[in-house]
């Protein structure tokens, strides 16, 4: 059985502490969860990171800790509040996540965060990388936390063909890196080796290895094969789904939403009333009659797409002004604009419909 050597080592890896150590402290970002990097702002941060730019990051996670600013209040938000508060984040599966974690800390650990790696990684919605973030900068325990950015600056320094497709590739980095980790520095440790992924070993032909303190010791570097690392899967072809999405407005201005089922994409958030296919006018005459709605006008817009990281959704609006019976269909929700911007969390998917119409 191979170990983990077998996929990726490194000799000097003990040579990079001091250097990275040094170009931190001199050339760290002020970002909001560094002020205080207690547990709870650590995790949350990680969390909304994952597969987001720091920039986009920033004000939600202020308003955040703002609106929850500790575990018991995660654990006991409406859940309306929390799904607001993550809007246009996207894989809204982690705030759920969150909160189920946040309450297994509360009736668990009395609402403390454990302080232990492997009692952090039983939480919902923390893997490796969090567990290993978590732990080394919030409680200075010599644990890595290897995401894409550490990967990357990791291959190129060892010139490792290993694809990212082998799953243990990443503990077999780990295992490197924890034999290296600087006495009383593992937050230091964690956070330049992040810094140095997302600001100077860039993706591609953006490698900044003029300008990086390791090149001295980095293979990519020296024979000029940055791009080549990390070796990469083949990207897999996004399924395509078209679908004919309904903005159904009465003459008061009230806006139909309704609740996505619990399961799947998206799970339990609001959506706007949609079918799948490019419906003809005639058929969504007919489907608002299904639906007891007495349709006054009906206005076409332009389609409009979202990108899911395993399909595409392909849209087209229709904006409806209609009439709504005495007894509404009891799946749609009727509410004022108002609402939907203040209280309702609606997926970016689904706000991209009110772009294609200028005046809506």
């Amino acid at each position: 059985m191979k170990k983990n050597a077998d996929y990726f080592s490194y000799s000097r890896a003990p040579e990079i502490v001091r250097p990275l150590l040094d170009w931190y402290a001199r050339n760290a970002r002020v970002l909001p969860w560094r002020d205080n990097p207690t547990p709870y702002r650590v995790w949350i941060s990680d969390i909304m990171l994952q597969q987001t730019r720091v920039d986009t990051v920033k004000p939600y996670f202020e308003r955040f800790v703002k609106a929850l600013p500790s575990i018991r209040h995660l654990a006991e938000a409406p859940e309306d509040q929390l799904m607001k508060l993550w809007e246009g984040l996207g894989y809204y599966r982690r705030v759920q996540n969150l909160q189920k974690a946040a309450r297994i800390i509360l009736e668990k650990y009395q609402g403390e965060f454990p302080a232990d790696p492997e009692a952090i990684a039983e939480l919902p919605g923390i893997g490796a990388y969090t567990t290993g973030s978590i732990s080394s900068i919030a409680f200075g325990i010599p644990e890595p936390a290897v995401d894409g950015n550490v990967l990357r600056v990791l291959t190129r320094l060892a010139e490792c063909r290993t694809s990212l497709a082998e799953p243990r590739l990443k503990d077999a980095v780990a295992d490197v890196l924890r034999k290296i980790y600087p006495s009383g520095k593992a937050s230091e440790f964690t956070q330049s080796l992040m810094e140095l992924g997302a600001m100077i070993c860039l993706p591609g032909a953006q490698a900044q290895c003029l300008l990086c303190p390791l090149n001295f010791c980095c293979g990519a570097c020296k024979s000029g094969t940055a791009e080549d690392f990390p070796v990469k899967e083949e990207k897999k072809i996004r399924g395509k789904e078209n679908m004919t999405v309904f903005l159904l407005r009465t003459q008061n201005g009230r806006l139909a939403i309704r609740k996505r089922a619990a399961a799947g994409l998206l799970a339990g958030l609001w959506e706007l009333p949609h079918v799948a296919g490019f419906l003809t006018e005639a058929e969504i005459q007919q489907l608002m009659k299904q639906w007891d709605l007495n349709v006054l006008s009906l206005r076409k817009g332009r389609k409009t797409k979202h990108v899911f990281t395993h399909r595409e959704w392909h849209m087209q609006p229709w904006a409806i002004q209609c009439i709504i019976p005495e007894k509404p269909e009891t799946r749609l929700l009727w509410i004022n604009y108002e609402d939907l911007v203040h209280e309702y969390a609606l997926p970016t998917a689904f706000r991209k419909a009110f772009s294609c119409f200028p005046d809506s």
